[in-house]
Order: C-alpha cells, then structure tokens, then sequence
C-alpha cells in the first residue's frame, strides 16, 4: 500500500485508502496522517481531516469528504 513507513502514513478522507506521503502533504484539510505503530480498534469512529480530533458519527457523515471512519 502506498504511504505505509515507519514515520506514519496517509489516509484520504474521501475514499478512505492510504495515499502517498507527498500527496498526504499537499492535501492536509483531505488526509489524516495516521501515527506510526497504529495498533488496535476505535470502534468505528470518525475523525476530522482537517483537525485531527474525533467527530460525533452525525458529523462524520454528513461530511464524508473531510473526515475518516476508523475501523
């Protein structure tokens, strides 16, 4: 998968797929760089690709193209 490393990788909002580390970069409201050694489950959460922060799942649907759904 593109963008997996040891300094953490990338993750489009939209589709929700790992991008490049160049294109996660240049798109910082569109992508969630995620941190390296990621382990474990947050339950289906959503998060902000423009924050960082975890949204309520009300937000995170109703904004599909700047947030995540963590699985």
């Amino acid at each position: 998968m593109a963008g997996k490393g040891n300094g953490g990788s990338y993750r489009g909002a939209k589709s929700g797929r790992y991008v490049t580390k160049a294109y996660g970069k240049s798109h910082p409201r569109t992508t969630v760089k995620e941190a390296p050694g990621k382990s474990g489950s947050t339950g289906g959460s959503y998060r902000s690709a423009i924050s960082g922060r975890f949204v309520t799942a009300k937000h995170g649907k109703a904004n599909p193209g700047t947030t995540v759904r963590e699985k």
